[in-house]
């Protein structure tokens, strides 16, 4: 029997890789912070920089940066003059994104926004091409609800974590009821047509109509 894992290091195996900063990346996530599990990892940050080449994006909105992985995989496809703005609350993290972001290529493509995600969505004003969603489980209705409000009609609103290790069949607790009717309110949003994906803890794209 071929085990998920098995399949999922062959998927990586077959799909383009990310920067060669991405590696040290991974590793000093690992070694210095307390859930390296946050990081999307290789797979899904190939999917995001595809998602970015797909949609022609120049503007992209990324709510929950972490370490910087998924904000360095999504500025590699941006244009010369495109823009990311990324969102965090976390002074540590935030630390270590900025030093790679400082050696990459791409890194002045980047724009960090410190501070509670709720005041900083707030201030922001569209249109953006690409909002990518992976931070405080319990805000995402609010983060999803802004998103639909700054993406331009025909762009992209990218979900993370929306299988919460498949809790979400029968949700118990509440990060797990909180995504779930969350995946229901989106199947029945009209504002947006939608495809959720069993990619690592399942990546929920809604496309703006």
């Amino acid at each position: 029997m071929v085990s998920f894992e098995q399949i999922e290091e062959y998927a990586e195996r077959h799909t383009r890789e990310l920067s060669a900063l991405h590696p040290r990346l991974w590793q000093e996530t690992h070694e210095k912070t307390d859930y390296p599990g946050m990081m999307v990892g290789p797979l899904e940050g190939a999917l995001l920089r595809l998602l970015v080449r797909l949609t022609s994006a120049k503007r992209v909105l990324e709510i929950g940066m972490f370490t910087g992985y998924s904000a360095l995989a999504m500025a590699e496809a941006l244009p010369e003059n495109g823009r990311l703005i990324t969102c965090d609350v976390n002074v540590e993290t935030t630390a270590i994104a900025k030093r790679y972001f400082a050696t990459s290529p791409h890194g002045h493509k980047i724009e960090i926004k410190l501070g509670p995600a709720r005041e900083t969505l707030k201030a922001l004003k569209g249109p953006f091409d690409l909002c990518f969603i992976d931070a405080d489980k319990e805000s995402y209705g609010d983060y999803y609800d802004r998103a639909v409000d700054l993406v331009r009609q025909g762009g992209l609103i990218v979900l993370d974590n929306m299988l919460r290790g498949g809790r979400v069949l029968s949700p118990r607790d509440q990060d797990a009821r909180t995504v779930a009717a969350l995946n229901d309110r989106i199947q029945k949003d009209q504002r947006v047509e939608n495809v959720l994906l069993p990619i690592r803890d399942g990546v929920m794209l809604a496309y703006r109509r």
